[in-house]
């Protein structure tokens, strides 16, 4: 009765309720809106599906690290929602290869070149070089910024400098060979000045469509590599303006039908006005304290659009072209307005509208593209639309300088990014770019590069550590290895920074915080690697290793380490697919074990020679082919794998390093010396003539050599007198020590 009791007792007993953790709230990734001004909680329209537009570059000269700026930050933001947060992002970009600056330099171009063809005689080159020189003077005389004004200077110079070598050559009556040689020095010199001059005279008659599609197509493919070069990613999809002029001209008819457009004399310009009064709409969203600022709306406008006849041709100063009519000397397309061109916000919007629909979730561009350039391309895209939420989150990277400086041609500080990679690498430069927000000025200096610089041999320089610690032989079960405090208090350190890095990530993409991070942590693995080093035991290999994998996955997502390496940096070979590091290392660190043995012997047996020799195979040889071997004493030595240039550097600075302090040392000794005689000299004067010699300060003397008068005839105070018998009572000592030395026959 009782077990029967205790059974249905043990059956009632239910299953006891289950709380879930409260948790905490998960971290919101929030964006720098250009629209709001403000970090807003970033919400994609459709789920995970991201929709980005990104103004490209107009390609008529070399990119250069403006361009580098905009492109790597918004590879770095492109790659974080795609790899970090797992968004799907959609990336277009577009290219401008209709644009006034285009027509102006392959119209200039091309009459230059046909120009040159002809082959003038020395005579005429000088002639006409002479010609040119009146206009641009004109415009010199005419130019009030001092900076363009200081460059036109130098470009006169340069130029008048040139002439007179062939003005001697065409008035001595110099064989043509020697002249020609001359014309073709102030050909080079002065192909702006005369590429302008040619243009003013016989620019309308370039009407071929495909003389203004030769420059764009060069330079674009000269941008690409560059991008490639930076290991920026390439847009899932890419515009072109020349290929998409149908499409615009349709554009533009929808904003003529919806009543904010209007055709003037084959132009069609936007209506501000009408927009602005409009209840559903605003104009000038991103800078609204910019709206009626003519001097940028006229740079908008560009060169070739900013005549009177154009200005008076709108209906507001504010207006701006949708549609350009072509004057003779510009390309042209058939549309219902007469032949004409794309006005350039126009483009961005009707490319991007092509493949992004009425909203798009990100546009970004350049700090310097907000108005008129981004303003006037909300404006027409929600004018076509009839909507007021065309972009959702505006991203505008920050100014580019050049140490402190804005970058122009004019101060000589215009650096290519072909200029840049011959200096510092790729990764380098990205690392660089990582270590400042991507909206804020960043100022490309030797300090911002040395900054980065740094970085990366501090990071190179843990992975080896590390890779080291787990090329060192071990079983399976040997992998694992008990946790003590230590690693139990780094493992701690190593989730705490993960969840920092994370809320960095969250707060508008802070990398700079996301590398001060890594750098506490890397420092604090350095700790605990130098702790068990100093304690003669083994590192634990499986914490270390994941938190360099997490730094390798980290540095990945941020596109510094450019291919699938395992852990760290990677080291290649020749070949782009020859991983060095698994090929070479094996090898290496048999000739390591095998320097050890010798080294050993070397010592025991006293071999000098041997020793040198393996120190040679240490800091000569190895480093030359990229290795670096570290001996520790009573440990084995460690084999890094590195860069050559890098570590030949490291040797260079190293020795620099010893250099100086050899010198110090000398220096120290010869002063030591000097100090020493110094002390002689003065111990072997008797303290009876050591005033003697100061006659400029005193004039009489009793008959120990103790002054009693100035040079004055004054009799000395008491207190005077009192502190030159103390002169005299150490000098005494000083003396007797010496007399002792003499006396001992301490020195000769």
């Amino acid at each position: 009765m009782s077990g029967s009791a205790g059974e249905q007792g043990r059956g009632r007993r239910g299953q006891p309720q289950w709380c879930p953790p409260a948790g905490s709230p998960p971290c919101k990734l929030r964006l720098y809106n250009s629209l709001t001004r403000r970090k807003d909680v970033f919400v994609p329209q459709h789920g995970k599906r991201v929709t980005w537009y990104c103004c490209g570059p107009t390609v008529y000269d070399a990119s250069h690290m403006g361009h580098a700026r905009s492109y790597i930050s918004f590879d770095i933001l492109r790659r974080v929602l795609r790899d970090y947060f797992g968004y799907d992002v959609f990336y277009c970009m577009n290219i401008t290869d209709v644009d006034d600056k285009i027509i102006k330099r392959a119209r200039q171009n091309y009459l230059f070149e046909r120009y040159r063809e002809k082959q003038p005689q020395a005579a005429q080159v000088l002639q006409d070089v002479h010609a040119a020189l009146k206009p641009f003077s004109a415009k010199l005389r005419e130019t009030t910024d001092p900076d363009r004004r200081q460059m036109l200077e130098r470009t006169q110079r340069a130029v008048e400098l040139a002439a007179e070598p062939l003005q001697r050559a065409v008035q001595s009556g110099l064989p043509a060979e020697a002249a020609n040689g001359c014309a073709e020095v102030l050909l080079e010199e002065a192909k702006d000045l005369l590429s302008d001059w040619l243009d003013g005279s016989l620019g309308s008659e370039v009407t071929d469509n495909s003389i203004f599609s030769k420059l764009p197509k060069f330079w674009e493919e000269e941008f690409h590599r560059d991008m490639e070069a930076l290991n920026v990613l390439p847009p899932d999809v890419l515009t072109r303006v020349s290929e998409y002029v149908p499409e615009i001209v349709n554009f533009v008819q929808k904003i003529v039908d919806n009543g904010y457009g209007y055709a003037s004399n084959g132009s069609v310009y936007f209506d501000t006005v009408k927009f602005a009064s409009s209840d559903r709409h605003s104009y000038g969203k991103l800078v609204p304290e910019a709206v009626g600022d003519q001097k940028a709306l006229q740079e908008g406008e560009g060169d070739l659009s900013i005549s009177a006849d154009r200005l008076s041709e709108k209906r507001s100063p504010n207006d701006f072209a949708l549609w350009k009519a072509s004057k003779p000397g510009e390309p042209s397309w058939p549309c219902p307005w007469g032949k004409g061109r794309p006005g350039w916000h126009i483009e961005c919007s009707a490319m991007a509208s092509a493949l992004l629909g009425a909203s798009m979730d990100i546009h970004g561009g350049g700090f310097d593209l907000r108005f008129p350039h981004h303003d006037n391309e909300l404006a027409q895209s929600e004018a076509y639309f009839e909507n007021d939420c065309w972009v959702r989150y505006f991203l505008h990277t920050g100014h580019l300088t050049i140490a402190g400086c804005k970058m122009s041609k004019s101060l000589k500080n215009f650096i290519t990014i072909k200029d840049a990679l011959k200096k510092h690498s790729a990764r380098q430069l990205r690392l660089a770019f990582l270590m400042h927000s991507w909206k804020d000025t960043l100022d490309y200096s030797s300090n911002t590069m040395e900054s980065a610089l740094q970085y990366e041999k501090f990071l190179n320089e843990f992975f080896l550590n590390v890779k080291d610690v787990l090329r060192a032989p071990v079983g399976i079960t040997g992998r694992f290895e008990k946790w003590e405090d230590e690693e139990s208090e780094l493992d701690r350190s190593f989730q705490d920074k993960k969840a920092a890095v994370h809320e960095a990530l969250c707060d508008n993409v802070d990398t700079r915080t996301v590398l001060e991070e890594m750098r506490a942590l890397v420092s604090q693995c350095n700790l605990y690697m130098a702790a068990r080093k100093a304690a003669r035991r083994r590192p634990n290999r499986a914490l270390l290793e994941s938190i360099a994998l997490y730094l390798t996955h980290m540095l990945k997502i941020f596109g510094a380490i450019e291919d699938e390496s395992t852990l760290g940096f990677p080291v290649r070979g020749p070949g782009a697919s020859l991983d060095l590091e698994a090929t070479v290392l094996p090898y290496l660190q048999v000739l390591s074990e095998f320097r050890e043995g010798v080294r050993r012997i070397a010592r025991e047996q006293k071999v000098p020679e041997v020793l040198q020799l393996s120190d040679a195979l240490r800091d000569d040889i190895l480093p030359e082919l990229g290795v670096r071997l570290e001996d520790h004493e009573g440990l084995p030595t460690v084999v890094k794998l590195g860069d050559r240039e890098a570590l030949l550097r490291e040797r260079e600075e190293k020795r620099r390093a010893e250099e100086e302090k050899r010198k110090k040392k000398e220096e120290a000794a010869r002063k030591k010396q000097e100090q020493e005689a110094a002390k002689l000299a003065k111990m072997k004067i008797p303290p009876s003539e050591m005033f003697l010699s100061e006659s400029d300060k005193y004039s009489k003397f009793d008959e120990n050599g103790l002054p009693t008068h100035d040079t004055e005839g004054k009799e000395l105070s008491k207190g005077q007198a009192k502190k030159l018998k103390k002169l005299f009572e150490a000098q005494e000592k000083l003396h007797k020590e010496y007399l002792q030395m003499v006396q001992n026959g301490s020195f000769q």
